[in-house]
């Protein structure tokens, strides 16, 4: 039995994983957004994406705080 071998690299905010010298994947948390055969397409292309964040979620019933 081998373990899986696992490359992670973050930049702007998305994952960059390559599993078992598999294509390299550009993800966020929820999805799979391309796949690449080198890591230096895989870091092109995530360098190009706009900055990723994160969205808090909303709470059904909370009140949305507005500016001042």
């Amino acid at each position: 039995m081998s373990a899986s071998m696992l490359k992670k690299l973050q930049l702007n905010g998305y994952d960059i994983v390559q599993v078992n010298f598999g294509p390299w994947r550009v993800c966020t948390h929820n999805d799979r957004l391309a796949s690449f055969n080198s890591r230096e397409q895989a870091l092109a292309y995530a360098a190009a994406l706009p900055g990723y964040r994160a969205r808090a979620r909303r709470v059904p019933g909370q009140a949305v705080p507005r500016p001042l």
